[in-house]
């Protein structure tokens, strides 16, 4: 199977340089700010916000609980990007491989994120991550709700 890409942008009213801060060095703060989609995310190894830390996720989708093991595999901080790669866990039941990219544009109060997926199917019966898209959206707008309250 070839690797395939998906692409998911949302507006955002809340300061973008914070959301970027959040998923590069802050991400155990994820599951208080989104409890219903993020239950847990812990430090497995190295230091968070570095390049190389692994961290280990719980979530909630698709009507199941999950589990993800990733690695941080980049950081721009110029593009304002971190780049998650999953080592382990029930995406790759169904993809031999699966990176997650965030990406922030910041233009004064018009900021912009980006979700995109790199994924390769392990068979063509295997879905696209469609409704993950549908995660990461509402994982961005719970995120944009707190930080506009706060």
């Amino acid at each position: 199977m070839a690797l395939t890409t998906k692409i998911l942008q949302i507006k955002i009213k809340s300061n973008g340089d914070v959301f970027h801060e959040l998923w590069k060095a802050n991400p155990h703060e994820v599951p208080t700010i989104t409890p219903t989609t993020i239950q847990n995310c812990q430090s497995h190894e190295g230091e968070v916000g570095t390049v190389g830390s692994v961290l280990f996720w719980n979530y909630f989708h698709d009507g199941k609980d999950r589990v993800a093991k990733t690695i941080i595999k980049e950081i721009d901080e110029g593009k304002k990007s971190v780049t998650f790669k999953v080592l382990e866990g029930d995406l790759l039941e169904l993809y031999k491989t699966f990176v997650i990219h965030v990406h922030v544009d910041t233009h004064g109060l018009n900021n912009l994120v980006t979700w995109t997926v790199e994924y390769e199917k392990l068979s063509p019966d295997v879905p696209d991550p469609d409704t993950l898209m549908e995660f990461y959206k509402k994982v961005t707008k719970d995120i944009e709700t707190h930080h506009l309250k706060n």
